[in-house]
């Protein structure tokens, strides 16, 4: 699935421009369980009955969100990607 793709699914089911508030303090949750689900090494990719808890999970959380407040604030993440990655090519040297 294109991120593109990712932005469109979650919008479709899960878009409250109203709510961009409680969007971000979830963002800022899941970053905290990604940070304790590193730290617990609940790394690799875990099948289905082993998600809960798993690195794995938690950056699709942190995704999720980042996509929920794209769409609120109208970004499209794939078009953002190539103008930083111009940017930082420039900028690093790459």
């Amino acid at each position: 699935m294109k991120l593109s793709q990712l932005q469109a699914h979650i919008k479709a089911f899960d878009h409250a421009p109203e709510q961009s508030e409680h969007y971000f303090l979830k963002l800022i949750e899941e970053v905290g369980e990604l940070s304790e689900s590193i730290r617990n090494g609940k790394v690799g990719q875990p099948d289905l009955d082993n998600l809960k808890g798993s690195v794995a999970e938690e950056l699709y959380d942190v995704l999720y969100y980042v996509c929920a407040l794209a769409n609120i604030h109208g970004v499209d993440l794939e078009k953002t990607h190539d103008i930083k990655e111009i940017l930082n090519k420039a900028k690093y040297q790459r």
